[in-house]
């Protein structure tokens, strides 16, 4: 019986190749296993083999989906594989976002097996969940000694066309379908006996989870705004000309902090959008459109406001995860209340 032929997609940093200052790199494919290919073999043992490994740049993949989609593409093609596994990508968010993309290409488009794993706040993982199995993983690299293993195995299912289970027995993310299944208790005995065993503090598994909101308490109103000192924030990507500090077009993995003490204006020659994810003419040539600067100016002119803070915070919300922007708000905002800064405006695009 020949061995399952399977081709992996990985990014540059596991390939080897460097970290951020590589991140432009175009598609390239290499025979055989590279990097965490190695563990995923392991558990094949010998049912399965990796025969080829697709490298991209997150970056030249995320700011060339199509034209990354495609050549990648043509690269699966020539190997005729029977399976097609991407990652794990983890927290990684642009990463994760090529990584859901490019496996739900490859199973739409060559009608090929295919699967990926990451860290469930992974903006690629509440992108692409409904369209392919995505393993969960932990945060972290540090976890890939579990997480190779647990893709490995799942994918050797998929290739088998075994069937595939509920998200809890087989590991992934869930997808937000429903199914129809019979049970030999009928629904209402099977709600008391939960009510039951959470009134004694039991261990219970419902059959219908309910999504989770984090809840951000008001803050109090501003009693007197002629004598706070305002900052002002953006998730619209507004940077200095040349992107200085390269935040990223999507999936940011910083924020930037830049000084506008006696900028009046932010000029098209000055400033300029580093956002992927809307049609950037209009930021490029007034960024005050995103970050208020020239009105929030003739405010404190007028005594409206009492001083503009002299820095402002940025980054770029596209497929930011949530873990992300949580860090970067803890952050800043322990300094913004160290320079007595009494209010925000957030803005975004």
């Amino acid at each position: 019986m020949s061995k399952i032929r399977v081709v992996h997609y990985i990014n540059q940093f596991f390939a080897g190749i460097g970290g951020e200052e590589k991140a432009d790199i175009k598609p390239e494919v290499r025979d055989g296993i590279v990097g965490p290919g190695a563990a995923l073999n392991m558990t094949f043992k010998d049912e399965a083999e990796i025969v080829a490994t697709v490298i991209c740049g997150d970056s030249y993949f995320n700011e060339n989906i199509e034209e990354a989609k495609s050549n990648i593409l043509e690269m699966v093609k020539k190997y005729k594989p029977d399976l097609f596994v991407a990652g794990p990508a983890f927290n990684a968010g642009r990463y994760g976002v090529a990584c859901g993309a490019i496996t739900k290409a490859i199973q739409e488009e060559l009608n090929i097996p295919a699967v990926t794993a990451m860290y469930i706040e992974n903006p690629g993982a509440d992108m692409f969940k409904k369209d392919v199995y995505i393993i969960e993983t932990k945060n972290s690299a540090a976890s890939m000694r579990t997480a190779a293993p647990a893709l490995a195995k799942f994918a050797l299912k998929l290739a088998r066309n075994e069937e595939i289970k509920s998200p809890g027995e087989d590991g992934y993310i869930p997808r937000g379908i429903r199914k129809n299944i019979f049970r030999e208790e009928r629904g209402s005995k099977r709600a008391v006996d939960m009510l039951i065993k959470k009134l004694k503090g039991e261990a219970f598994i419902t059959e219908y989870p309910m999504p989770e909101f984090d809840n951000v308490e008001p803050g109090k109103a501003v009693k007197d705004l002629s004598k706070i000192k305002l900052a002002v924030l953006t998730s619209g990507g507004i940077v200095p000309k040349g992107n200085p500090d390269r935040i990223e077009s999507s999936s940011a993995s910083k924020y930037g902090k830049y000084d506008i003490e006696g900028v009046m204006d932010l000029t098209e020659e000055t400033y300029e959008t580093a956002h992927g994810g809307y049609d950037p003419v209009y930021a490029n040539e007034d960024a005050d459109r995103v970050l208020p600067v020239d009105v929030l100016r003739d405010l404190e002119k007028e005594g409206v406001i009492g001083e503009l803070h002299k820095y402002f915070y940025t980054t770029t919300g596209n497929g930011t995860s949530v873990g992300n922007a949580k860090k970067f708000a803890a952050e800043y905002a322990k300094e913004l209340v160290a320079d007595g800064v009494e209010a925000v405006i957030l803005t975004s695009t």
